[in-house]
């Protein structure tokens, strides 16, 4: 055999690294096809939950005409619509209202509930197990049982109707889920450290402040997130307290009346939608590892 014919038959460097690029390319489609036939379900969950924000945001954007037909892209952006629900009369107040609200029964209901929760998680005392019974049996009773007793005690006797003090103060006296949530987290919270603080000199209460706190920060955050959801989406409460008020009106309840001032508005209705969406949306996107975290901690140990 001579060399020339050796040198014909073996394999050129450019065929071996166009095989070699060939190769890479269907190992990548391979490795692609297999990741989203593992996460199919939730890629279709995914899409479920977010078209309908794709719908609400793209319908805010369109003319009044084209929103009532059945084209789903915007033939023209408008994005002067949410200038107009912005300028809508009340809509501050009800930005206003809502933030009180939220924020207050929040910070009032974290204060309010952590020392009870502690008390029942590493205190020692005759009834404990009865006042934990007491608490779940708060959490099963609907709010709708003791709504009328609650407005006659608040509207009547005490005169705070059309305002949003009936619902902001009896944060300030505990709330039973929770308390039962950070009770289940500060369960997992080894009492050397407790003991270690006592035997230092601290009282019980700088023990909470000092010791405790720090280390319960995401059940805090859990806790704070559900009651500040709550109070931002509440619509029960200030229709029975606030209804007669416009002043007092929260963004959930103006909501439903900017809703029926413009029932043929779509755009409007739906960009007055998304902006009292938005900072519970954002609040989540920046504290959902705390968020989820302190859920996840809070069932370890019963």
């Amino acid at each position: 055999m001579t060399l020339s014919s050796t040198l014909t038959k073996a394999p050129s460097p450019a065929g071996a690294s166009g095989t070699g690029g060939a190769a890479a390319r269907v190992a990548r489609r391979r490795a692609l096809l297999n990741w989203v036939a593992v996460h199919a379900l939730a890629i279709a969950a995914a899409l479920f939950f977010l078209l309908p924000f794709v719908f609400a945001f793209l319908t805010s954007v369109m003319t009044d005409r084209q929103a009532l037909t059945t084209d789903y892209w915007p033939t023209s952006w408008e994005w002067g619509n949410y200038g107009k629900v912005w300028d809508t009369p009340g809509f501050l107040t009800w930005w206003r209202n809502t933030l009180l609200y939220a924020g207050l029964g929040t910070v009032l209901t974290i204060v309010s509930s952590l020392p009870v929760a502690y008390a029942l998680a590493k205190f020692r005392f005759r009834g404990r197990n009865l006042a934990l019974m007491a608490v779940i049996a708060m959490m099963m009773l609907p709010p709708q049982v003791t709504v009328i007793p609650m407005y006659l005690f608040w509207a009547k006797q005490l005169g705070l109707g059309g305002s949003l003090w009936p619902l902001i103060i009896p944060m300030a006296f505990g709330d039973a889920f929770s308390i039962f949530l950070l009770r289940q987290f500060l369960l997992t919270i080894p009492k050397e450290y407790i003991e270690a603080a006592r035997i230092d000199g601290c009282g019980d209460l700088r023990t909470l402040l000092k010791v405790v706190l720090p280390m319960a920060k995401p059940a805090i955050a859990a806790v704070a997130l559900f009651q500040f959801f709550y109070c931002w989406n509440d619509y029960f409460g200030p229709q029975i307290y606030a209804s007669n008020n416009h002043e007092a009106w929260t963004l959930s309840y103006g909501l439903e009346s900017f809703k029926g001032a413009h029932h043929t508005n779509w755009n409007l209705t739906m960009a007055a939608t998304l902006l009292v969406m938005a900072p519970v949306i954002i609040l989540f996107f920046f504290a959902q590892k705390a968020f989820i975290e302190g859920v996840t901690l809070t069932g370890v140990k019963g």
